[in-house]
């Protein structure tokens, strides 16, 4: 594992709670590691699979995906969707030759930005430990 090796971390999170989660971490200047990208998006039920695959195809390390608690979502089940598909996409990703582990979901709700840094540095020690993404390394430069 190479020491100076900081992963890029793509999040993909719900605007009603993981991202304002985000908000409260960083107001109650909680630290969590600076490599993490957020995008926001109304909901994670938004997500499209192949959005997910076109970020590791780019270089990401890692996609967190995170939203509602179940039975919290502003758009009643877009969550419970999020989480199906996601589903699915570990086997895609073993397929192009990635650790599954390199994709996370996660519940967070809005008044948990504690849990948001926790999250969050726990998944970029796991991607540090699982290396830069693989595609970087077949890369012709």
């Amino acid at each position: 594992m190479d020491a100076s090796f900081e992963p890029k971390i793509i999040a993909l999170v719900c605007n009603w709670c993981t991202y304002t989660a985000a908000d409260l971490a960083g107001t109650s200047r909680l630290k969590y590691p600076a490599n993490v990208r957020l995008v926001r998006l109304m909901c994670t039920g938004m997500i499209d699979v192949k959005y997910v695959i076109k970020a590791f195809l780019e270089g990401a390390d890692g996609v967190f995906i995170g939203g509602c608690h179940p039975g919290d979502c502003h758009y009643i089940n877009g969550n419970l969707k999020a989480r199906k598909r996601i589903r699915s996409v570990g086997s895609i990703l073993e397929n192009f030759g990635f650790d599954p582990g390199r994709l996370t979901l996660q519940w967070i709700g809005a008044s948990e930005g504690p849990e948001f840094a926790r999250h969050m540095t726990e998944f970029v020690d796991t991607i540090k430990k699982l290396g830069p993404n693989p595609i970087k390394t077949r890369m012709i430069l």
